[in-house]
């Protein structure tokens, strides 16, 4: 037990000891959420192929439905985002320096910022959309100047509630664990020896984000709008 103890003296917190060392450990780290991303991949995978077939199968309806969105709030919680991930990156960069100030400052931006988007999400489009009446089983309306597609445009706001929900939540999830990384930065628990946690918590965040740059043109974007 002592040659045992003596092989992973020295190492810095956080080091788990069924690793050689910390290269290892965050190897196998990253490894593990690359795991976890593809299994969402393949997931997401499956939604983005059913809402490519039904909108093959169903164009004139699906750009109608396209076109009742409101494409700026699209395009705000793009913008929001991209500058998310932006201050994701600055708290791992300062974590490596070892600012902790910095790092909690810069989580604590990245989740105002993710709150900021399921706010904008939820608020002002999910709400205008159930006083539009254009929420699948909640009273939806097909207007007459859709003409006979208009029968098929409760299919596209499935597919809209359906991945943009299911994207807030993966949203909340990722809020959460930098609630959890903000409180142990605050801890001191990273720096530049040890800052796995907030690496791999970067690449889900990055992933989260990377969905949503799919899903703004394939749900907001489609045909001319006038």
């Amino acid at each position: 037990m002592a040659a045992h103890n003596s092989v992973h003296a020295g190492h810095p917190e956080g080091f788990k000891h069924q690793f050689e060392d910390m290269e290892q450990q965050r190897e196998a780290d990253s490894l593990g959420m690359w795991i976890f991303l593809s299994t969402e991949i393949m997931f997401f995978g499956g939604l983005f192929g059913s809402y490519i077939i039904y909108r093959t199968l169903y164009p004139a309806a699906f750009e109608i439905g396209s076109h009742l969105l409101e494409v700026k709030f699209g395009a705000i919680n793009t913008a929001v985002l991209i500058c998310s991930s932006l201050t994701m990156v600055m708290a791992i960069r300062s974590a490596q320096v070892g600012k902790r100030l910095a790092q909690v400052n810069y989580l604590l931006f990245t989740m105002f910022l993710g709150a900021v988007f399921i706010f904008i999400k939820l608020y002002f489009e999910w709400r205008h959309d159930y006083l539009e009446h254009l929420a699948p089983g909640l009273g939806f309306i097909v207007r007459p100047e859709w003409g006979t597609a208009g029968q098929h445009v409760p299919m596209f706001f499935c597919f809209y509630f359906f991945m943009t929900g299911l994207h807030a939540l993966h949203m909340i999830v990722g809020i959460g664990i930098l609630t959890v990384l903000t409180i142990m930065a605050k801890r001191g628990r990273f720096g530049p020896e040890y800052h796995q946690p907030l690496e791999i918590s970067g690449l889900y965040w990055h992933f989260v984000d990377i969905i949503w740059i799919f899903l703004f043109p394939l749900l907001y974007l489609i045909g001319g709008r006038y």
